[in-house]
């Protein structure tokens, strides 16, 4: 399983369902939320995922609505 970091708009989106917990177990993509970042300001948001593809990724945001503006694999320290 791969790390991944996306971006994308917030869209619609309440503060309350970013600050949803996720559940730790995978969609039927593969894709686990590990945790969201955003800014309303700037009308941004990063998703830190674990997912078995970049296309995982892609397939999880399609069902929820979105598109995302970047996807990239990351390694991160901990």
């Amino acid at each position: 399983m791969a790390r991944f970091l996306d971006t994308h708009k917030i869209g619609s989106l309440t503060e309350e369902q970013l600050r949803k917990p996720h559940e730790l177990k995978p969609d039927e993509f593969g894709v686990v939320v590990i945790n969201v970042l955003y800014n309303y300001e700037a009308d941004i948001m990063y998703c830190i995922l674990d997912a078995p593809s970049e296309e995982a990724v892609r397939l999880h945001h399609i069902k929820l609505g979105y598109t995302c503006d970047s996807i990239i694999e990351v390694k991160t320290t901990s």
